[in-house]
């Protein structure tokens, strides 16, 4: 596995919020495809499998209000030592969050945090922020917790600079971070975990290796792949640029073109056994492929939603596409 870059090798001492999970359902069982550490989406799952209204979060039951808030006190708690139960003032950042088409699900955040704990919480674009190794501030008001929504996961861009230095220097409790990123959600990890044989050498027990083995799809770096080979099967198979989200830049072997399959970045592609998403409606109903997000907080499932679509992925525009809620059984 390559290494990550020099932020993500650092433990900062927690965990982080809203990992998301996301499988096909298969005739041999769910296929886990893809991890997600700044989830979207996380309020519609939980509002539609509680049956909730998302108006107003001092209506939310007790249940869904704590499987929303308490992941955030861990995170705060963890980050000081024990010492503190909710932080002086908070920011949930994204770029332009008033443009993201989640940006509802933002405020609806900030409002239900801010009355839990009685204290600032901002939505913003990291460039408002002034930020470094001594810490982050919102119009001159400290910030020691961070909700990070943006997709510089890794916080290489000019604008997330500062809040890179805070992580360091671990002035700020930066949740999702980096480190969570390059353990779970950077893809080249699937790589891992789909190779038995590299897991047994890590010291994996044979029951964990053979429920990943059965998990996981098998996949590989392009560069390490028989390129002529490759082609010849590129039908079962999807290839995905390691550092995008949101399915940018997937591209399914049966689509692609010889020139596009030549311009491929070798060392920045994985190459992924291809796993059909199921297939829900028909009849009256527009048929929709269909996905399932699980959203997680350390091994605790916080919510699930199913996304459906049409096309290669979810664009909420479609009539009838977009989350969906799971009656659990």
């Amino acid at each position: 596995f390559p290494q990550v870059p020099e932020i993500a090798r650092i433990d900062p001492g927690h965990d982080s919020v809203m990992m998301g999970y996301d499988f096909h359902l298969t005739p041999e069982g769910p296929r886990l495809i893809e991890i997600n550490t700044n989830a979207g989406g996380f309020l519609l799952a939980l509002l539609a499998q509680f049956g909730e209204s998302a108006e107003n979060p001092q209506t939310l039951p007790v249940k869904v209000r704590n499987r929303l808030v308490q992941p955030f006190v861990d995170e705060i708690q963890s980050w000081s030592g024990g010492t503190r139960k909710s932080p002086s003032s908070m920011a949930i950042i994204d770029e332009n969050p008033s443009e993201q088409f989640l940006f509802g699900e933002m405020e609806y955040c900030r409002r239900l945090l801010a009355e839990e704990w009685g204290i600032p919480v901002v939505v913003a674009d990291p460039g408002e922020l002034e930020s470094g190794a001594k810490g982050i501030c919102y119009e001159r008001r400290p910030v020691d917790l961070v909700y990070n929504r943006h997709c510089d996961f890794y916080l290489e861009s000019e604008v997330m600079a500062g809040i890179r230095a805070a992580c360091l220097a671990g002035s700020v409790c930066l949740s999702p971070h980096p480190f969570s990123y390059g353990l779970l959600a950077d893809k080249r990890r699937m790589v891992l975990w789909s190779d038995r044989a590299a897991l047994a050498a890590l010291g994996l027990d044979e029951a964990d290796c053979r429920l990943l083995a059965e998990l996981v799809p098998a996949s590989r770096m392009l560069a390490d792949q028989d390129r002529a080979a490759l082609w010849q099967e590129r039908n079962d198979w999807v290839f995905k640029p390691v550092d995008r989200f949101g399915s940018r830049g997937v591209l399914l072997g049966r689509k692609i073109s010889r020139k596009r399959f030549d311009g491929l970045d070798l060392a920045d592609t994985l190459v992924q056994r291809l796993e059909p998403p199921s297939v829900t409606g028909g009849g009256e109903l527009p048929e929709m492929k269909t996905d399932f997000r699980l959203y997680v907080y350390r091994n605790r499932v916080l919510g699930v939603a199913a996304r459906l679509y049409q096309g290669q992925v979810t664009n909420m525009r479609t009539p009838g596409g977009g989350f969906a809620s799971v009656r659990l059984v």
